[in-house]
């Protein structure tokens, strides 16, 4: 059963019983835009892996994502290569707390097809077919808002172009899919793709997913070669992933979970963000505070060209806030990934920031009881990060802007043939019976010495 969330000194409103639906509709055969529902804020479950944690079963994944639904997110991301990610983060959304008070309309699942290991991969459509159908078992649903294909540099052309055009059969004779996109690392490879499936079909894709390459260290993402080639392309959203660099952004360095060090980054570019962080530090700052405040806020502008006008996060416990009490921009979308609750609560109060101090969010704050100068601590604190933020870019020196190669030279698929999917027995991961049990999420006031941390 999920983790009974705490009612915090902030919330006003007692607990509702049932949140209402997204606005999703299809109708004469056109369904609602992407960028009209996706929140702009998505909770990434990449770290429910063994590449970011010794073991996954140990966090309590249950009590985050429960968190994260009484905080306002209304989307998370997955992929069968997150290791036992779609069935934890599946788990977590079956409780009976969370089917009775967030209806599966109120939320939206984002997974992946394609890649299966760290060098297999499988764009077939046999196999986009076996893994939509394994991920809405694991995921205890009966449809996938959006399906990307997982990694696109690694496969040719002409298996993306099968993939999406399997997941687009799905979407409109099964309907178990509503959208579809691609996610990968190279800009340049995103957009030959995105260009080429529209040409090729017809059809733009509803998202591309680019990771790593809006941050602290690598801003690619917003130039020509990234989000304003793909919005020529056609494409709806354009989320923002792992504003941290895949955990290359942190003081203690790169996460090493149970697989070792997996992270591509070599050792030039890792000593130059260790002297960024000691930058940081001789200013009281931690390089991973102001990596996610500077990621957060500044795509919100830089990323609207193809971002989304779904109702936000409002970082409030039990507080409902709409895209129209912010401004009723577009906003870019960000994915965010964390491991415990005193991070996904730090990461709450930095999103809650950065929102009052969009347009109308003086008066949203005045509105909602909050502190009637947050948006003039938001606006001064976003100037300190921006000036921060440049000095971190020179002493990254020739390390920003870097971005490593995917795939490594020499990589070669080690697909094989007339693969089946996978028993859940046959799972290369621990199973929750050799795991520690969960520790439940905690009382802010059991991490007041944490919260010592600025991370607003």
């Amino acid at each position: 059963m999920a983790t009974t969330p705490v009612e915090h000194p902030s919330t006003t409103s007692t607990f509702p019983t049932r949140q209402k639906p997204l606005p999703y509709a299809f109708v004469n055969g056109r369904r609602t835009p992407l960028s009209s529902i996706l929140p702009p804020l998505v909770f990434g479950t990449a770290t429910f892996n063994h590449q970011y944690n010794t073991d996954p079963f140990a966090l309590d994944t249950t009590g985050l994502v429960t968190s994260a639904l009484t905080h306002g997110i209304r989307a998370f991301d997955t992929s069968p290569y997150y290791g036992p990610s779609e069935q934890l983060l599946g788990d977590a959304l079956a409780t009976s707390f969370v089917r009775e008070t967030f209806p599966r309309n109120s939320y939206m699942i984002l997974t992946k097809v394609g890649r299966i290991g760290g060098q297999e991969f499988d764009y077939s459509k046999e196999w986009v077919r076996q893994s939509v159908g394994r991920s809405l078992e694991r995921l205890h649903t009966e449809y996938l808002d959006l399906v990307y294909c997982h990694d696109v540099e690694f496969v040719s052309p002409a298996e993306v172009l099968e993939a999406v055009r399997e997941l687009r059969r799905i979407r409109d004779e099964e309907g178990t899919v509503r959208y579809i996109g691609i996610s990968g690392y190279p800009i340049d490879v995103l957009g030959d793709m995105a260009e080429l499936i529209l040409r090729e079909t017809g059809e733009p894709l509803d998202a591309v997913q680019s990771y790593a390459n809006f941050t602290l260290q690598n801003q690619t993402l917003a130039g020509p070669r990234g989000v304003h080639r793909l919005r020529n392309a056609g494409v709806d959203v354009v989320p923002n992933a792992s504003i941290l660099g895949m955990g290359l952004l942190r003081r203690e360095g790169v996460p090493v979970g149970a697989l070792g060090d997996f992270h591509p980054a070599p050792s030039t570019l890792r000593k130059a963000v260790r002297n960024a962080s000691d930058f940081c530090d001789a200013y009281g700052e931690r390089i991973e505070v102001m990596a996610i405040r500077f990621a957060l806020e500044t795509w919100i502008s830089a990323g609207a060209l193809c971002g989304s006008q779904g109702d936000p996060a409002s970082g409030v416990p039990w507080k409902h806030e709409s895209n129209q009490d912010v401004g009723g921009s577009k906003l870019g979308v960000s994915v965010i990934g964390v491991s415990r609750a005193s991070e996904l609560e730090k990461t709450m109060l930095v999103w809650r920031s950065i929102l009052d101090g969009l347009e109308g969010g003086k008066e949203t704050a005045v509105q909602a009881g909050r502190w009637y100068r947050a948006w003039e601590w938001s606006r001064n604190r976003r100037k300190a990060v921006q000036i921060l933020a440049e000095g971190v870019q020179e002493v990254l020196d020739d390390g920003f802007g870097y971005a490593w190669a995917s795939p490594d030279p020499g990589y070669v698929n080690t697909k094989k043939k007339d693969k089946k999917v996978p028993q859940e027995s046959d799972a290369q991961w621990l199973t929750p019976a050799a795991s520690p049990q969960a520790v439940p999420v905690r009382d802010l006031t059991e991490i007041a010495e944490e919260r010592s941390l600025p991370m607003r």
